[in-house]
């Protein structure tokens, strides 16, 4: 049965969550670098506004943040993710995909709607990346039920959601589901939008650090199906 849709998610209460904002928003806030925080968000293209903490920086003071905070369990981490995601500034946002890279193992199934949010909202390459490779990833492996959800997002209208899918393996190499893989790369290989179609690019030639002959086949089968970006990008450095 599939765990997950488009639905609200609630923000459950923590204690972990309380403690744990009060002293990022102090810390993060505190560090702020206004002028830095200008060209950051042109990069992303004004997708959300910034502090101004590049990563090494921010980094350094999620430590701080997270110094002697017990291990959370799955409300803690949704409670943490889906309040930081209700801050404006993005370095809180990429706290809570941090904090979720490493705590994923003590989610559940359950989880999964929480993270479609999470990829659903406010949504750019920054962000969604990390949660489908690290995340969305991570709670397939630990409950491969959850495939059937990815053959459902693959579908999605949201182009950030059949994102996540086309990118949820790339971490998995020998553990490849190569059957799904190159079946979603098919079913968005017309799709116009860049960020679909590097992606395919993407999740392919990751999978030729461990297969090549897999991708140069499948390539080479599916002639003319793929977008030149796609294909240039999955032969990168396995060449034709």
């Amino acid at each position: 049965m599939s765990v997950t849709g488009a639905g609200t998610v609630r923000v459950p209460d923590s204690v972990l969550a309380d403690t744990v904002l009060e002293r990022l928003t102090a810390t993060y806030g505190a560090a702020a670098d206004p002028e830095r925080a200008v060209p950051m968000r042109a990069y992303m293209k004004d997708v959300a506004p910034f502090l101004g903490l590049t990563t090494p920086v921010r980094r350094a003071l999620s430590r701080t943040v997270l110094e002697d905070t017990p291990r959370p369990d799955e409300a803690d981490c949704t409670a943490i993710a889906l309040r930081c995601w209700e801050l404006p500034e993005r370095e809180y946002q990429y706290f809570a995909v941090d904090y979720l890279r490493r705590h994923v193992r003590h989610c559940t199934s359950g989880f999964l709607p929480v993270a479609r949010h999470l990829v659903s909202t406010v949504p750019w390459w920054d962000t969604v990346d990390a949660l489908a490779s690290h995340v969305v990833g991570g709670l397939v492996v630990a409950d491969p039920k959850l495939k059937t959800d990815m053959d459902e997002w693959i579908v999605d209208d949201d182009l950030w959601v059949a994102r996540t899918a086309l990118l949820h393996q790339l971490r998995y190499k020998e553990h490849t589901d190569t059957e799904r893989l190159f079946a979603y790369c098919l079913r968005q290989s017309g799709h116009p939008d860049f960020f679909i179609r590097k992606a395919i690019g993407w999740c392919l030639r990751e999978y030729a650090w461990t297969d090549p002959e897999a991708v140069r086949d499948f390539l080479a089968r599916e002639k003319g199906r793929f977008a030149p970006l796609s294909v240039r990008e999955a032969l990168k450095n396995i060449g034709a």
